[in-house]
């Protein structure tokens, strides 16, 4: 079997142990005589696996009681409805500090049910190179809350401090760096994200809401929507995806084996640095469009001279295993998506591709 090197952005790499571990568990889950894609989700069989996920993640991340894991369907996107129809009450607005594509669409959504406003941004001359300053922010002290996007993987930024907002609840989108190091979870209102790029599989969005929240919901709402029914039904009001959750469950256990999130931020520390270093070392060559202050760790990206020599490029990686180097469709250029999961060797040898590549390009 011959592996790529996948730098996709989500659905991402996953741990080869952990896929490993599903394969040959996969027709017989523990001894049941059957797979867990085929438990009942009130089982006990299933249970056991939903308890010891939202038990991992609570340890991972140091949630505190104030605190409850619960799971949603439809990724991000769902939230970005979502949210504001949970928390904002009649005739409040929201705050949204904006980033990127994703804090646009979130925007976007949340005025389609009602109040909400632009309380910063990272736009410089028509475009998303940062992410503002907390002297930047203009925020309402009397929103329902503040939103925003903690890792914008189109354009490569990322908040490596996050807003205050005060008495105002915080709210943040993390799909894309949820767990890359540890966080305070109580400065949080709400975190959401979707599973599919450090978490686990596509299916599962996992969410960590502040308890007392949940009481502000809107009884008209339909109950299916309301935050407050996963809290009484732990997120089993339907038939949760049991699958996702699972393998949740899985990469939750081999971060632990890796030492937890102190050492996902030196691993992922460690990644960025070999990319970053090897773009600035050749500015001449290789751009990244991002402030310094600014750039992701997760999702860092980068120009070449021409975009003939980036298709060259990303040609030339496809040809060695490496894949998922395109850039998005809508900015171009070369993207590495360095997840927890990626593995420093690997992001070593594009690396050394990329910058082989310059010395005979450039």
């Amino acid at each position: 079997m011959a592996r790529v090197i996948n730098f996709n952005a989500g659905p991402a790499t996953l741990p080869l142990s952990v896929l490993e571990h599903a394969q040959k568990e996969f027709l017989d889950f523990e001894g049941t005589g059957m797979s867990l894609l085929e438990h009942s989700h009130r089982g006990a069989t299933y249970a056991k696996v939903h308890e010891e996920t939202k038990s991992l993640l609570r340890e991972l991340l140091d949630i505190p009681d104030t605190h409850e894991v619960l799971f949603m369907q439809g990724g991000a996107s769902a939230q970005f409805a979502l949210v504001p129809m949970n928390l904002r009450g009649s005739g409040e607005s929201a705050d949204y500090i904006m980033t990127g594509a994703w804090s646009d669409k979130a925007l976007s959504e949340a005025k389609i049910t009602g109040d909400a406003r632009e309380a910063g941004t990272g736009k410089v001359d028509g475009h998303y190179i940062r992410v503002p300053g907390q002297s930047e922010l203009a925020l309402d002290r009397t929103a329902a809350y503040v939103h925003f996007t903690s890792n914008n993987t189109i354009m490569g930024t990322q908040f490596h401090d996050y807003p205050d907002s005060g008495e105002v609840p915080l709210v943040a989108d993390m799909s894309s760096d949820i767990l890359w190091r540890p966080i305070d979870v109580s400065k949080f209102g709400l975190i959401y994200a979707g599973a599919q790029k450090n978490l686990g599989p596509a299916g599962i969005t996992v969410l960590i809401l502040r308890k007392d929240l949940a009481e502000r919901i809107p009884k008209t709402l339909p109950k299916i929507f309301r935050y407050k029914t996963l809290l009484d039904n732990d997120s089993l009001q339907n038939t949760i995806p049991t699958f996702p959750v699972y393998m949740v469950r899985n990469v939750l256990r081999w971060v632990r084996e890796q030492g937890g999130a102190a050492a996902m931020e030196k691993r992922n520390r460690q990644k960025a640095g070999a990319i970053y270093g090897m773009i600035d070392e050749n500015p001449d060559f290789f751009r990244c469009p991002v402030e310094v202050e600014s750039r992701s760790m997760m999702t860092p990206v980068f120009r070449l001279p021409t975009e003939e020599l980036e298709k060259k490029l990303i040609a030339e990686a496809a040809a060695a295993g490496m894949v998922g180097i395109k850039g998005h469709r809508s900015v171009g250029g070369i993207r590495t998506s360095i997840y927890n999961a990626t593995e420093p060797a690997d992001v070593e040898k594009f690396v050394e591709l990329a910058r082989a590549f310059a010395k005979k390009n450039g």
